[in-house]
């Protein structure tokens, strides 16, 4: 496919995702399995364009004053492919499969078009109906953060430190330009391509052989804060797809014991590959099985709960653009209600002299710092534990500077951190 006919299936997966409200993968393989004759590379480049449209879809339909797939695409490729008309008319030119050629208001738009007099919403690329909450949470900084949230995420791995330290992770991964993340000292960071491409993992040994891990940088924090060591019970009471429970196995050195679970098993399922592949021999997986309660056996027993909890994920938007326009004010109503609901429930299993470690990847006050002062009010059997002496106990003492100023707990952003959102809050239950 020629790059003009990429811009115009982009435009087309655009359409359909706005036309049914449906997650830009399954648009994206849709389209794919109708057209056989687009290969892995033409694929991976629409997925490229239609990810970025959709990360500057506020301010681009501003720019170019159309809300359609088509301008928000023209929008997009001004802003994040620092193309001027001259080369958006070549893309545009209305020949073979390419796009219709450029009309003069568009000409005009793309020549004149700008931000001024835009309010926050658009200037940062997030739903309006958030913009109050982004202001209470981020304060002056809310575009700011906005924009950095709109903007392409590196690729960012984890070094098994079961199977080697971060230098030799950085050496089996030199030809792809690895570079060490700033604040895990776990972690490793991979640009991507200008066209928002990634290198092609699957194929790297070190990944296959579980010598590498893709967490992003503000994950891998989260579990390092933590504070699980050796011969610890700890509980992950929101495993998923084990990212965490991964990384707190590292930190363990497989000694001890970990309980991975989630209300949602099929979350879970990925989870039994990746502990072989990372040699992981300290889990024990534990399913949901209808309504048996499978963790009365931990109550008052463990030395770390953590709670990855369930939450609006608009500290990841850079990873996933088309979430934060399909999710609605009920939806942060209702991930409140969970996230009380499963401190509740966390609250049962830590014993004396215990920590709970409360995380999410969000950037909202709603889903961190209220939840937590909420939670404390209800529970004086727990204390937060205080910002920079956590983190010099945990052995990152320059994380003090990622102190929340609203509250108890971590802050971690694209703005602040450079690495996706996250909200670390630790808490101990005094013996």
């Amino acid at each position: 496919m020629t790059p003009a006919a990429r811009v115009a299936a982009a435009i087309e997966v655009l359409a359909d995702v706005e036309a049914r409200r449906r997650p830009a993968v399954d648009a994206l393989k849709d389209w794919g399995l109708a057209r056989r004759f687009a290969g892995s590379g033409d694929r991976a480049a629409i997925a490229g364009l239609v990810y970025d449209a959709l990360r500057r879809k506020a301010s681009s339909a501003w720019l170019m004053g159309d809300s359609s797939p088509r301008a928000v695409m023209i929008g997009a490729l001004k802003q994040l492919r620092d193309l001027d008309e001259a080369g958006i008319s070549a893309l545009f030119s209305g020949e073979g499969h390419a796009p219709a050629p450029l009309s003069e208001a568009e000409r005009e738009r793309l020549s004149s078009g700008d931000l001024s007099g835009a309010p926050d919403s658009v200037r940062g690329d997030y739903p309006e109906w958030l913009a109050a909450a982004f202001a209470e949470s981020c304060g002056d900084d809310a575009v700011a953060e906005g924009r950095a949230l709109a903007c392409r995420a590196p690729v960012d791995l984890r070094a098994n430190t079961l199977k080697g330290g971060r230098d030799r992770a950085l050496a089996a991964l030199a030809h792809l330009d690895a570079q060490p993340t700033p604040l895990s000292p776990v972690g490793l960071r991979i640009a991507v391509r200008v066209d928002g491409r990634g290198p092609a993992l699957s194929a790297e040994p070190a990944y296959v052989k579980g010598q590498v891990e893709v967490q992003d940088e503000g994950s891998q924090l989260a579990a390092l804060l933590s504070g699980a060591k050796p011969d610890m019970q700890v509980l992950d009471l929101c495993a998923g797809a084990g990212g965490k429970t991964l990384a707190l196995a590292a930190m363990m050195e497989n000694h001890g014991q970990i309980y991975a679970t989630d209300d949602d098993g099929r979350r879970l399922t990925p989870i039994y590959d990746r502990l072989a592949r990372a040699v992981v021999r300290n889990v024990q997986v534990r399913a949901p099985r209808g309504e048996r309660e499978m963790l009365s056996d931990l109550a008052g027993r463990c030395d770390v709960v953590l709670i990855d909890a369930p939450c609006t994920g608009s500290g990841a938007w850079r990873r996933s653009p088309d979430a934060k326009w399909r999710v609605r004010p009920g939806a942060l109503e209702q991930r409140i209600k969970d996230q009380n609901e499963t401190l509740e429930r966390a609250a049962r299993y830590v014993k004396a002299g215990g920590h709970l470690v409360y995380v999410t990847c969000s950037l909202l006050k709603a889903e961190n710092e209220d939840r937590i002062a909420a939670f404390l009010a209800a529970h004086d059997e727990f204390l937060p534990l205080e910002a920079a002496h956590w983190a010099s106990v945990c052995g990152l003492p320059a994380l003090a500077a990622q102190a929340s100023s609203l509250g108890v707990g971590f802050r971690f952003s694209p703005l602040r951190s450079g690495t996706d959102g996250f909200y670390v809050a630790p808490l101990t239950r005094p013996a």
